[in-house]
């Protein structure tokens, strides 16, 4: 009798393995459908999805068309002049890019040894070659993401550990914010 339980306990676990990420997976679907297809309040459903989709595809066409590239880029410069919408603006903008278009950022996986002291790596994503403008000419920028989380780590350094910058705030809070990928520059 002990070892049929601990079978059907066994049993149990794998079922629960093998179910619970399926049903994670088609319950946040069902809500992202769902979600965009209330955006249009539409009486069918699905359509309201379908016609974002097919809004968002057009837009992609278009802006890889001259003339909306002009319009594209007036209003990027028209975002970018106030100053807490430039932040989001332009960190979003940036953190799409990274996954999507010509200039992806999360293509370069590297492993890198946390501390020379033991065998302890980690797996990470370069983000920024050129350190130059900050006078670290031999660093790069690893972004290393939490699982599951859009998160990252503080740590208590002593004073003498720290070198400042000679950036601003914003251009700085947008480089954290944008996972890395927006650069340096203030645009």
């Amino acid at each position: 009798m002990d070892n049929t339980f601990r079978r059907i306990i066994r049993y149990f676990f794998s079922g629960t393995v093998f179910i619970v990420p399926l049903v994670a997976t088609a319950y946040f679907i069902f809500i992202s459908f769902s979600w965009l297809d209330s955006l249009l309040m539409l009486p069918y459903p699905g359509l309201g999805f379908a016609i974002i989709l097919v809004a968002i595809t057009g837009f992609g066409y278009l802006t890889t068309n001259f003339a909306f590239k002009t319009l594209s880029d007036w209003l990027d410069h028209g975002m970018n002049k106030i100053p807490l919408v430039k932040l989001i603006y332009s960190a979003v903008k940036d953190l799409l890019g990274a996954f999507v278009g010509d200039k992806k950022k999360f293509n370069k996986p590297v492993l890198v040894r946390i501390n020379k002291d033991n065998n302890l790596y980690q797996i990470g994503f370069i983000t920024q070659n050129d350190l130059s403008e900050l006078g670290l000419d031999d660093m790069v920028v690893v972004y290393f993401p939490h699982s599951y989380a859009f998160s990252g780590y503080h740590y208590f350094v002593p004073r003498e550990n720290i070198k400042p910058l000679n950036i601003s705030g914003p251009v700085a809070m947008k480089f954290i914010v944008s996972g890395g990928v927006s650069g340096f520059k203030d645009h």
